[in-house]
């Protein structure tokens, strides 16, 4: 299993632009085989970073969802919103391998 970890740097007078758009790939993650672990939005601290995390089986899952991504209608849609709102300024993808409990 691989994890991505992303960090967003995010315009905080457009959080509920990017709320909406985390929303919009929630399901999108699973519907290409992988398990969202949901975003992480600011609350205290720094008001211009969000987080989110999800997890395909192997890094080439990740890459054939990438590849499908670019040309399904539903993530195009997510695309051109977060393009259109400008509500993400910058982000950072790290992939991550993670260390479980073994009773999970």
């Amino acid at each position: 299993m691989i994890t991505c970890f992303v960090t967003y740097v995010i315009d905080p007078y457009k959080l509920n632009e990017f709320e909406t758009y985390a929303k919009m790939w929630m399901p999108l993650v699973k519907k290409f085989g992988g398990i969202h672990h949901g975003y992480f939005l600011p609350s205290e601290g720094a008001n211009n970073i969000a987080y989110t995390l999800f997890s395909f089986e192997s890094l080439a899952a990740y890459e054939h969802y990438r590849e499908k991504s670019f040309k399904d209608p539903e993530c195009m849609k997510a695309f051109k919103y977060g393009e259109d709102t400008k509500c993400i300024l910058s982000y950072n993808r790290t992939f991550t391998k993670p260390l479980l409990p073994e009773n999970e």
